[in-house]
């Protein structure tokens, strides 16, 4: 058996000659095509474009594989794309291991591996990008399209579309479970590239499912399906906070044996569960249930999918993220219900939402059949249950009190269930829209710029009245790109041809990857690196540029409203009143003013930026200066539900602040707090650093990958990196002096065993006899009041009071037992005295 497909490219590209050493190939491992992979695979070789819309299961990822196959076979370029990094990564990977790490590279804007590889996996905007850079120039000879409908994304359904303008000479190969009609786009690719294009389609899945609408309570309908050897399941609900209140209320029923608990237990192994959620989940997956959705921590949801993988668990409680390639092995997918929340409003489903989660059933290659269950809503099951109850004696019935259904509850019944099943997915509709890099990019390709735009302008996928406003908006773009002097016209065209061109040079992932990153470079600047908040203030500055993660920003204003409601109450404040004034509470925004001044500054000269908001906002910042770790700040805010997300907003500033800010500008402390964090997302969560330094550095010396990393066991030890130990080490004894400083003892007395709230009020009482306050502020919290003894086993550490006289002369002992850190991941501290410093 050949170890790459690539050895197996044939110097001659007759289209038979390929189709023949792909399909032996595939033979070799024991893979016979379905006549719909065979359809589409003579029709790629062929030369063809090809539209393949069959349902989930059907070996798309296969057609794919022998697309790229072709692309090699001619020496052209073939690009895979995918509308989230994750899947653009696990492609990265699967295609490494089937042509060899030298044929495939990625390009994701966070990273780039290997991006002259003549096969490139990338999310959609890098391909659209590089088709409004170079148009029909461009290296592209292939474009493989997963995930296809997206291209009616309201926000980035352009990056689908700008390809299919700008790549006339490429063959496009576009895939989804769920396209509709696509006439339309068979004869738009056919009049753009000259190619013909054939649709492929079948509504015959390898493995078939069977519909049912139950009408008894989901654990019922859970035990039946279990009792019915049709586990896995996969039960989908509308929102987080479902899935885990669901996967909680089934521990009830006994899911696993006890030889199954077992096998569960020995594959866990010594997997680091942090508190909060990590308890909960914990005691599910060993009972052989697993959450599944966007808002776990990274590892989490991935030991869920091993586990699911190696048959461990029968049950997976999740959202709808199913439908966007997860690979957990499903039979049978429960539907909670056929409505969601969608931003706005709750509505029903739409067919294609429901073709996408129902196609997740039945699983090829181990399923004979696959099963979609939806459940009744909850209060007609009641009613119904109530009525069979009653029997047919009439005196029962109308005693029945019914059940009515929940305030702004939107109902769907088993018609509902019968119409989406037979419902073809809705067409795709244009999404197309004008930026500022889009000119950018069209305006630095060689050649006539206003012919470039006016092509992609009026022969896009919009109607007249849309593609007016687009032109409209166009025109005022480059107006302000002219004013700001980042373009100037040119009387005669230079050598490219350009009679428009640019004054300033721009990066190739310049509206990519933190396209505010230039003017945090302009703010910063602004700083006083004296200042003791300049490593604060830069943190504040880096965060502005970074996504919101919105779900912890409304817990932020959350808690503040409540604070400041209890505040108004205590000094009596009329209702009215508070009500007036709660508005203007919200999250902390360090250096607002500051950063919109910069921001209109820097946009007179730069008036790309308009396309991206500037948004202050205290994360990172807030929990260094409470000195919080990871766990306690989720405790704080409430965020269990949202570890994931804190996760990755804390990763993305942890890279933009290392990437970023220059090392001129890195005072000792930003780099200390630079390492702090790094060594807190790697403690938490080591896979999202893991899997960046593996992309950066992708071998000792520097090659291709070789193969996909393994998933690690654990984060290394805490201690390794002494630098971020020791700031973790200060935070942690600076969290007991901002405690100790607000008498919030009870609080103390959770954080260390052997020191209760009682011993901590007993020996702070001296301290309060003699002075008036513990101060907190920079010069409290900074290297110099921290004294620590290295020794091999344990660190003996002075943490001293900021007291208003400066005499400095109270604080807090303690060890640090560094064996203990390691385990746990956080600095292990334990209380030896409170009190005046003895020499």
């Amino acid at each position: 058996m050949t170890d790459s497909l690539a050895d197996l490219v044939p110097a001659d590209a007759d289209p038979d000659t390929l189709f023949e050493a792909f399909s032996t190939w595939t033979l070799e491992r024991g893979i016979e095509l379905y006549p719909a992979q065979e359809e589409a695979l003579i029709e790629v070789v062929s030369g063809a474009n090809v539209i393949l819309s069959t349902p989930t299961g059907s070996g798309k990822s296969l057609v794919a594989t022998g697309a790229h196959f072709a692309a090699l076979a001619r020496g052209v370029r073939s690009y895979y794309t995918a509308p989230i990094k994750a899947l653009v990564s696990e492609k990265f990977f699967a295609l490494v291991e089937t042509f060899g790490a030298d044929n495939v590279g990625m390009m994701t804007g966070d990273s780039a591996v290997n991006p002259d590889a003549p096969i490139i996996c990338c999310t959609a905007e890098i391909l659209a990008n590089i088709a409004l850079r170079d148009g029909a120039d461009a290296d592209v000879g292939q474009v493989v399209a997963d995930e296809f409908h997206f291209y009616s994304d309201p926000d980035r359904g352009w990056a689908w579309q700008v390809p299919l303008i700008e790549l006339p000479r490429a063959q496009f190969v576009l895939m989804s479970a769920t396209l509709g009609d696509v006439s339309f786009f068979e004869k738009d690719l056919t009049r753009r590239t000259g190619r013909e294009t054939a649709v492929v389609t079948s509504a015959e899945r390898p493995v078939p499912l069977t519909f049912r609408y139950a009408m008894t309570p989901l654990h019922e309908t859970v035990t039946e399906l279990l009792s019915g050897g049709q586990a896995p399941v996969y039960i989908v609900h509308f929102s987080q906070a479902a899935a885990i209140e669901s996967a909680q209320a089934l521990v009830s029923i006994n899911v696993t044996t006890r030889a199954e608990k077992d096998a569960i237990a020995e594959a866990i192994g010594d997997f680091r569960f942090s508190a909060g959620f990590g308890k909960t989940l914990s005691r599910l997956v060993r009972a052989g249930i697993g959450v599944h959705h966007a808002g776990m921590l990274p590892k989490y949801r991935r030991l869920v999918e091993q586990l699911a993988q190696a048959g461990l668990l029968k049950l997976i409680c999740g959202t709808d993220t199913l439908g966007v390639g997860i690979n957990v092995p499903i039979r049978t997918v429960v539907l909670s219900a056929l409505t969601k929340f969608d931003g706005t409003r709750q509505r029903h489903l739409k067919a294609r939402e429901f073709h996408q989660i129902a196609g997740r059933a039945g699983r090829a290659g181990y399923d004979t059949d696959g099963y979609v269950v939806v459940q009744a809503p909850e209060h007609v099951i009641e009613n119904e249950k109530a009525l069979q109850k009653a029997g047919d004696d009439p005196k029962k019935k109308r005693k029945i009190t019914r059940k009515k259904a929940p305030e702004g509850f939107v109902n769907w019944t088993e018609t509902t269930f019968e119409k989406l099943i037979a419902a073809e997915p809705e067409p795709l509709t244009s999404s197309f829209t004008v930026t500022h890099s889009m000119l950018l990019n069209v305006i630095s390709r060689p050649g006539d710029a206003f012919a470039h735009m006016r092509h992609l302008l009026t022969d896009n996928h919009e109607d007249r009245p849309a593609q007016r406003r687009h032109i409209l908006r166009a025109i005022a773009i480059f107006r302000a790109l002219l004013a700001a002097g980042v373009v100037e016209r040119l009387d005669t065209p230079d050598a490219d041809g350009r009679r428009v061109r640019l004054t300033v040079d721009l990066q190739f992932d310049f509206a990519l990857n933190q396209p505010l990153s230039p003017l945090a470079l302009a703010a910063i600047e602004l700083l006083d690196p004296e200042s003791p908040s300049y490593a604060l203030d830069v943190v504040s500055i880096v965060e502005a540029t970074v996504d919101d993660p919105k779900q912890i920003l409304s817990q932020q204003r959350f808690k503040a409203r409540g604070e400041a409601v209890a505040e108004m109450k205590a000094s009596g404040v009329e209702y009215d009143e508070r009500m007036d004034l709660l508005e203007e509470v919200d999250y902390p925004k360090p250096l607002e003013e500051l950063l919109e001044g910069a921001y209109e500054t820097y946009r007179q000269g730069h008036p790309w930026v308009a396309d991206y908001r500037l948004s202050p906002k205290s994360v990172v910042r807030d929990m260094y200066e409470r000195a919080m770790n990871f766990v306690e700040y989720i405790g704080h805010y409430n965020l269990a539900r949202s570890e994931g997300v804190l996760l990755r907003y804390l990763a993305d500033a942890y890279d933009t602040l290392r990437r970023t800010v220059p090392d001129d500008a890195k005072t000792e402390p930003l780099t200390d707090l630079i390492e702090w964090l790094g060594e807190l997302v790697r403690q938490v969560d080591s896979s999202l650093l893991d899997e960046w330094e593996a992309l950066r550095h992708p071998g000792e010396d520097g090659g291709a990958f070789e193969a996909a990393p393994a998933l690690p066991d654990g984060p290394p030890p805490v201690t390794r990196n002494e630098r971020a130990f020791r700031v973790l080490v200060r935070n942690e004894m600076f969290r007991r002096v901002e405690l100790a400083a607000r008498e919030a003892y009870d609080v103390l007395g959770e954080l260390d065993d052997g020191w209760d709230a009682d011993d901590w009020a007993d020996a702070l009482d001296e301290y309060f006899a003699e002075y008036e306050e513990i101060r907190t502020g920079p010069d409290a919290r900074g290297p110099a009041m921290l004294m620590i003894d290295q020794q091999p086993e344990v660190w003996k550490v002075r943490q001293i009071f900021d007291d208003p006289e400066g005499d400095r002369d109270w604080g807090i002992s303690a060890e640090v037992d560094l064996g203990a850190s390691d385990e746990a991941g956080t600095p292990v501290i334990r209380i030896t005295d409170v009190g005046p410093l003895t020499t």
